[in-house]
């Protein structure tokens, strides 16, 4: 928890503590720490997947800003670049 906290400081030249949500993902892509500090400390929170990878951004600079809800399903497994809808609807 320190480390990541030492590597969005140096890394990124943000502050962890703000309050945003730091999403790290493991090298084979199955594998996600997230980093957040609440108020009183950091939280270090982890999800595995069974099967599949998360999808994950290609940057130059080493991050990237996701909205609530692209972070939502990057933490599903959803490719969050370009979801499917499952029901659209009609306009009858």
């Amino acid at each position: 928890m320190d480390g990541l906290a030492a590597l969005v400081q140096q890394a990124f030249g943000a502050d962890p503590f703000v309050g945003a949500v730091w999403l790290f993902r493991g090298r084979r892509g199955r594998l996600v720490k997230c980093l957040w500090h609440d108020g009183q400390g950091l939280c270090l929170f982890a999800k595995r997947l069974e099967q599949g990878h998360f999808p994950w951004p290609v940057t130059s600079t080493g991050s990237v800003a996701l909205s609530a809800a692209q972070a939502s399903m990057l933490l599903e497994g959803i490719d969050w670049r370009n979801p499917q809808r499952t029901w659209r609807p009609s306009a009858t």
